[in-house]
């Protein structure tokens, strides 16, 4: 079997100095190159085709975000960041694997063997889709709190999207919660979906979202469900097919 081809990008030379010390170790493993800087990442992954990329996403000039947007041909994607809640949980979410800084050699190692077994099975559509979803979210992200319009009567007004307690879907609109009021709005759960921050946002079901923050209570239920109890007292229920896009509520359950 051919060496796996590792490309390393750090702007901070002991840093990377780490990951190819880490992957000199490894015989199944071949450094084809290094970059400090986004430009010169571009350049050097466009010359030397990596199988695998460790690429810094907390560079300056261009991130590493940036820098996978820019590249034509994309490879296999190891992102090392340090400790950001909101890109940890972008990437677990659109099942991206990722270093935090700072990181062991037995974490290396377990992440250089997941990405190998991934590189094995991947499949280059698949892995396009989901790095145009993970770019498209943290391009929401970057542009700040989005706002809905929200029309009452004989008014109208802008609903920052972070005040909604909770929202379903009913039909063709959405009922926005927000303390005792209930703004409806045409659209649907999905498009609502993507205006949301996944740290703070929860998709319960097909037709409900809730702020995290506004969860009193999560009770098991039957096949694996959950029932949600929120702080106005409203009770909805978390499906199974949504159960993983916040596991980490569940470890004390």
């Amino acid at each position: 079997m051919p060496a796996l081809r590792v490309f390393v990008v750090d702007d901070e030379a002991p840093a990377r100095r780490k990951i190819i010390r880490f992957l000199s170790q490894d015989s199944e493993v071949s450094v084809v190159g290094e970059a400090a800087t986004g430009t010169d990442a571009i350049a050097g992954i466009q010359k030397t085709s990596p199988d695998l990329v460790f690429l810094d996403i907390q560079m300056p000039g261009m991130d590493g975000f940036e820098v996978v947007r820019a590249l034509e041909h994309v490879p296999q994607i190891v992102f090392a960041t340090a400790h950001d809640q909101y890109t940890m949980q972008a990437l677990d979410v659109h099942a991206f694997a990722y270093l935090l800084k700072p990181f062991d050699e037995v974490r290396f190692a377990k992440v250089l063997d997941d990405a190998k077994r991934q590189h094995a099975r991947r499949k280059d559509g698949e892995m396009t889709a989901q790095l145009r979803a993970l770019l498209d979210e943290v391009q929401r992200r970057q542009h700040g709190p989005q706002r809905l319009l929200v029309q009452q009567k004989d008014r109208a007004f802008f609903l920052a999207v972070e005040k909604i307690d909770w929202a379903e879907s009913e039909r063709n609109y959405l009922n926005l919660h927000v303390g005792r009021d209930i703004h409806t709005i045409r659209g649907t759960i999905d498009n609502l979906e993507q205006k949301l921050d996944v740290v703070h946002f929860l998709r319960l079901n097909r037709s409900a979202i809730v702020r995290i923050d506004f969860i009193r209570e999560l009770r098991p239920w039957f096949h694996g469900e959950y029932k949600v109890v929120l702080q106005s007292g409203d009770e909805l229920t978390w499906t199974r097919r949504y159960r993983d896009r916040h596991p980490e509520l569940l470890l004390n359950l």
